[in-house]
């Protein structure tokens, strides 16, 4: 079993930065499969950062240029750093790792743009 737990979320206001970072814990090697999906309010989740194959960073277009995700594989850790915030950028940021064919979800982490 894996267990993902995010930390870096809060309240920030809008064209400020923050840094997410998910930690896996449970792995017995590197889990290399990992990405950040964002519930915003009274919207579906959707998939904005992630490793592709190889390893190659991957973004929903809208939020290429301000959106870099970035890992740490000795410590199993992802980061999400969001640059010139925007009130859409609110919601709950859940991690998201593909482990032996298993999917793992984290809770998530509550980023709030101000205006």
């Amino acid at each position: 079993q894996v267990q993902l737990e995010e930390f870096g979320g809060g309240l920030v206001q809008a064209g400020g930065s923050l840094r997410l970072s998910c930690s896996a814990s449970g792995a017995s090697g590197n889990v290399a499969r990992m990405g950040w999906y964002r519930q915003s309010p009274g919207k579906q989740k959707e998939l904005v950062a992630w490793f592709g194959d190889g390893g190659t960073p991957l973004y929903k277009d809208s939020v290429k240029g301000r959106f870099t995700i970035s890992r740490d594989n000795a410590k199993n850790t992802i980061y999400l750093e969001i640059n010139s915030l925007k009130s859409e950028d609110t919601g709950v940021y859940l991690c998201a790792a593909t482990y032996y064919g298993s999917n793992y979800w984290g809770k998530g982490t509550l980023v709030t743009v101000s205006s």
